[in-house]
């Protein structure tokens, strides 16, 4: 096998240096050597269709050439496979058959919301969900991005449901800590936000941000979060969360008097506050990554401004693309009702886009009539 390679190397290195006198010299060679091979076989030689297919493709353009280098085959007899070739790939494309091509303002729509954003199809489903295009679906976003030279994005699909998390998730909450460097008087620190996430609704609670997370601070939070659940949103009877030390007592304590269970998480497993964890990353991603922030009420106007995007203007995958507030759930159909709608065609004047944090957060609707 290393002889063979070296031998091919060297062969690449002799056509790259020569000029085009010694190809030529090379390409007689390589012809004599060939009809001498020729002269060997039988007169008439099967070839299979992978064969021809081949020889076709490297014989398409030859042009006159062929005639002095086919040999197995006569140069008409290539020239007959090459043209028979042609006229299946057209006849193909001509008789294809299928959906109906999507309508061009639906996938000029696709487009601008793939320019404007850097998101993938099922995020854009959303959006065009909202906008009442219920007849797309992701294959055909996905297909028009890719038409256009747009990444698809990653695919993303609903997860595995653990049977505690599907029993409680109505009152199930999860918390997470997350921090950031930012820019302060003193040079860059790290600042720090705790956030609470509901497992069925996907609200979130987002603490005011702080440098020094302490036991008081802490207890501050959890007591502020509880008083939330209260006034408004889902009721909290079970909160999960990892064992960072910052957890300490007190602030587990604020809990039981409250009569809500805490559960704390194995060692090593993030993936039993996923919904916490995803939506930090989600945060970082969609806004926070994309700012230089200058201090504490810089970083809270950031995390409220996405707050308020995340829960009244974005699609949320894992709620079927309905918003977290004032969604309206999509209702199981029948399975014995034919699952069909119509298409509905929008230009895009009349599509209105509001803008958060200068463009970064987009969200789309109709303009009022």
């Amino acid at each position: 096998m290393a002889s063979f390679r070296n031998v091919y190397t060297s062969l690449l290195l002799v056509i790259a240096g020569s000029t085009d006198r010694e190809l030529a010299r090379q390409v007689n060679y390589l012809k004599a050597e060939n009809q001498i091979l020729r002269s060997r076989l039988p007169d008439r030689i099967s070839l299979t269709e992978r064969e021809k297919n081949r020889l076709i493709r490297f014989a398409k353009n030859l042009g006159s050439a062929l005639n002095e280098l086919a040999t197995i085959v006569h140069p008409g007899t290539i020239r007959r496979w090459i043209r028979e070739a042609a006229a299946k790939s057209k006849a193909r494309r001509k008789g294809k058959s299928g959906r109906p091509r999507t309508a061009k303002d639906i996938e000029k729509l696709i487009l601008k919301l793939a320019k404007d954003n850097s998101w993938g199809y099922t995020r854009i489903l959303g959006e065009l969900k909202k906008l009442g295009i219920e007849s797309v679906t992701r294959n055909t976003v996905k297909n028009v991005l890719k038409r256009n030279g747009f990444e698809s994005g990653p695919k993303r699909g609903p997860g595995t449901w653990d049977e505690f998390v599907t029993r409680h998730a109505k009152t199930l909450w999860q918390c997470d800590f997350f921090s950031k460097k930012i820019v302060s008087k003193g040079g860059l620190r790290d600042i720090f936000v705790l956030i609470f996430i509901n497992v069925e609704t996907r609200r979130v609670y987002i603490s005011p941000s702080t440098y020094n997370p302490d036991e008081q601070w802490m207890v501050q939070q959890a007591t502020t979060f509880i008083e939330s659940t209260k006034t408004g949103g889902p009721k909290c009877k079970i909160l999960m969360l990892d064992n960072d030390a910052k957890y300490s007592k007190l602030f587990m304590d604020g809990f039981e008097k409250e009569k809500i269970r805490t559960q704390r998480t194995p060692i090593r497993s993030p993936n039993m506050v996923a919904f916490a964890e995803r939506f930090v990353q989600t945060l970082k991603q969609e806004c926070l990554d994309h700012f230089v922030v200058f201090g504490h009420k810089h970083m809270d106007l950031l995390c409220q401004e996405f707050k308020d995007y995340y829960h009244e203007e974005r699609p949320h995958q894992g709620l079927e693309n309905e918003l977290v507030i004032n969604g309206t759930r999509t209702k199981k159909r029948s399975k014995s009702r034919t699952k069909q709608s119509e298409t509905v065609s929008i230009p895009i004047s009349e599509i209105r886009c509001k803008e958060r944090l200068g463009g970064l957060l987009k969200s789309y609707s109709r303009r009022a009539a």
